[in-house]
């Protein structure tokens, strides 16, 4: 139930000290004009009334309810009474072996179950709140699994996807005979060891980050020339946060696949802002709503996929707005960093 095995031992023998320090605190209390002789005062019988209250909670919690209550309930309630059973008639020997055969027999039974019944009872709690704790605890580990191979996944399609994406600037720029092919190679090799050495790793500097995403934009700056407005504006950079890799470049890339080509003066604005507690990050650019693509099927992996990952990442801490007006498309995300 607890993580901190010393803890849970601390408050055992803590819960143990209350319980078998009250039969003695309420003996020495009682009027001293009481002719009855009470037996906890006698050391040998509040051992055994103690010891054996400790052996019953813990047969049942460790040994009863574990491995015989699941799998046959009947057993395990008749091995339950038998265990109380012979607690009973030792506790009767004792009682009459060291502190005297005064005692009314049927009402010294039906006292003794009694309080072993309440053992039971908050042994049996125990067991049953232990349960519970251990079986949220294996649900909360799969669907940590779960989270981790679908981030795995989504992980692993981010790069053939931008590897697709290169590779049409890449053909497009050939075609041309351009001799600027030479100069965007490096630009990708220092892409594609990015992707290579700190995709897999679970976070990375917003730094790097941005750094990626700048040698992507001057790759496109590269491609297009002139014939695109291309403006990259990082407004702070005070944090010192860490972020998980590739995770922006999708919303640039979306702008640049959907934002050029048969457009008036198109041009693309990307804005980021980072503080210690806050990440911001801005992507617009122009669109025609008379143009009308043919999507590949790599179309929307990205966006979809950077969704996903947000959803799985930040839960609850990012905002993502997507919005279209006077032929601008607006991509807004904001993560907040705990």
């Amino acid at each position: 139930m607890f993580k901190n095995k010393y803890l849970y031992v601390f408050l055992h023998i803590i819960m143990w000290i209350g319980y078998t320090a009250l039969p003695l605190l309420n003996a020495f209390q009682n009027d001293s004009s009481r002719t009855r002789v009470n037996p906890y005062t006698n050391t040998t019988y509040w051992l055994y009334v103690s010891i054996s209250s400790i052996i019953l909670f813990y047969i049942n919690s460790e040994v009863l309810f574990p491995k015989i209550y699941k799998k046959q309930p009947i057993r395990y309630f008749l091995s339950l009474i038998a265990v109380i059973m012979v607690l009973l008639w030792g506790r009767y020997f004792v009682r009459i072996t060291f502190v005297g055969s005064d005692i009314n027999k049927s009402l010294f039974y039906v006292n003794a179950f009694i309080q072993y019944l309440y053992v039971f009872g908050i042994s049996a709690s125990y067991c049953f709140f232990s349960d519970y704790q251990k079986q949220q605890e294996i649900q909360r580990e799969n669907e940590n699994e779960r989270l981790k191979s679908e981030l795995s996944f989504l992980r692993s399609q981010i790069s053939p996807h931008f590897m697709f994406n290169l590779m049409n600037s890449l053909v497009s720029l050939n075609r041309k005979k351009s001799d600027l092919v030479e100069p965007v190679l490096l630009k990708m090799a220092d892409l594609l060891r990015y992707m290579l050495y700190e995709k897999d790793d679970k976070r990375i500097s917003l730094e790097n980050e941005v750094k990626y995403l700048s040698n992507y934009i001057d790759l496109q700056k590269v491609r297009f020339g002139d014939y695109v407005k291309i403006e990259f504006d990082v407004k702070s950079m005070g944090s010192s946060k860490s972020i998980e890799p590739m995770l922006l470049i999708p919303f640039v890339e979306n702008a640049f696949k959907h934002g050029v080509g048969m457009i008036e003066n198109p041009f693309i604005q990307v804005e980021l802002e980072a503080t210690n507690n806050e990440l911001r990050f801005k992507v617009i650019n122009k669109f025609s709503n008379d143009k009308k693509e043919a999507k590949d099927g790599a179309s929307g992996i990205g966006l979809n996929n950077v969704k996903r990952r947000l959803e799985l990442l930040y839960p609850k801490q990012y905002v993502l707005n997507v919005s279209e007006s006077e032929n601008l498309y607006t991509t807004d995300l904001k993560i907040n960093f705990k």
